[in-house]
């Protein structure tokens, strides 16, 4: 049974940084695409960043325009958990952070091609403030 668990998150001001983490069970020999979502009450859930895994190796990472070069996905391979790191923070990256899952397929595992349909394994959620 697949599980995901989040972790980190809170609350920060303008400029600040933050880590959200997300422990991944049950993939078959530790291979999938994991990523972020986050969603605000103005926005649609939509697609932050994903990264395959493949065991103890990694793919190339991924990244929407309005996070790239200030946030960072890796995969710690010791305790099978994604972790994002969350830097030079504004009030447009408030909301509520979705560890989300789905096995590796032909689909590329990139934000370009992330739709919410495909991934079938979801995290509890974190909860991100900014405040100016």
């Amino acid at each position: 049974q697949v599980q995901l668990v989040e972790s980190g998150g809170g609350s920060v001001q303008a400029g600040g940084s933050l880590k959200l983490s997300c422990t991944v069970s049950g993939y078959p020999n530790n291979v999938a695409c994991v990523g972020w979502f986050r969603q605000s009450p103005e926005t649609e859930r939509e697609a932050i960043t994903f990264i395959p895994i493949f065991n103890t190796l990694v793919g190339n990472q991924s990244y929407a325009g309005s996070v790239k070069g200030r946030f960072f996905i890796s995969y710690d391979t010791v305790k099978s958990t994604v972790n994002l790191d969350l830097d030079s923070l504004n009030s447009e990256d408030t909301g509520m952070y979705y560890c989300a899952a789905r096995p590796l397929s032909e689909i590329p595992c990139t934000v370009v091609a992330a739709r919410r349909v495909d991934f079938v394994d979801w995290g509890q959620g974190s909860q991100v403030t900014v405040s100016t």
